[in-house]
């Protein structure tokens, strides 16, 4: 018989997942996603050595037009971003991040109830709904790991961690080494392409689901999705509609349970 998952085991589990989520994050809410089609805009300088000053003028009212339009869109990085409030930023991502997570994990429905058997789902679900837990704290202002563990270890497994011993890590050198291994794909894309392309992010999403799943069957108080997204995923083909509207709803649950514990404890 395996023996209990003690809180301990969840700490040890959650500090170097935490801190590992940290980059990607910064890199999500930090980065202008906009800044190349800034950058490749026309303007008057590019407007070659037989324009007019009417053709440059063209250009920059062009320039200046596509320009406003970008930063009125809510995404990071924009005018519209820093205007918007902290709950209009806890929906943009459940709704923009959330779909790239959740659409991760719906994807092994293709293969229906054969699929349900192996972890691949669940993995990728668990992390995509950590990682929005720790977003979602990072715009309330929680930043302490040991706050951000305390909220994983609610939501996603039930359990009332003490925050001392959330705030006290077990091995730091190893935590620290295992933080930096769960990322290394983020770091290796930043290095040769500049940027961390979405291959990347898939694979470092893959690794962050790896390291939770240590948790065995703690796994199963995670929020879930409605009883009949259940009964429509274990349908092929059919069934990645079914996993892909239940982790959306999983993951608007774990939202929903987050957004209630920072207001009671940040």
């Amino acid at each position: 018989m395996a023996e209990p998952i003690t809180d301990r085991h969840v700490v040890a589990v959650l500090r170097p997942f935490v801190r590992a989520t940290t980059p990607m994050l910064a890199a999500l809410r930090d980065s202008d996603p906009l800044g190349l089609v800034r950058r490749v805009l026309p303007d008057g300088r590019t407007a070659g050595p037989d324009a007019t000053d009417r053709d440059v003028a063209h250009l920059r009212r062009l320039r200046h037009k596509v320009a406003e339009g970008l930063e009125n869109m809510r995404v990071p990085g924009t005018a519209a971003w820093s205007r918007m409030t902290v709950a209009d930023r806890d929906d943009w991502w459940v709704n923009r991040v959330g779909r790239f997570t959740v659409l991760l994990a719906a994807l092994p429905g293709l293969g229906g109830v054969i699929a349900d058997r192996v972890p691949v789902q669940d993995t990728l679900a668990i992390a995509g709904q950590g990682l929005l837990l720790c977003a979602i704290a990072g715009e309330h202002g929680v930043t302490d790991p040991a706050d951000r563990v305390r909220l994983l270890a609610t939501v996603l497994f039930d359990r009332d961690i003490d925050p001392a011993q959330a705030g006290r890590p077990t091995d730091a050198a190893g935590e620290e080494r295992e933080a930096a291994e769960l990322t290394e794909e983020l770091t290796r894309s930043s290095v040769r392409h500049g940027r961390i392309t979405l291959r990347a992010a898939g694979r470092t999403m893959w690794r962050f689901g790896r390291t939770l799943w240590a948790l065995g069957d703690e796994l199963d108080k995670r929020p879930q999705g409605r009883f009949y997204h259940r009964m429509l995923g274990v349908v092929p083909v059919v069934g990645l509609a079914g996993d892909y509207l239940g982790e959306r709803s999983a993951l608007k649950r774990a939202a929903k349970a987050g957004k209630k514990w920072l207001s009671t404890h940040a």
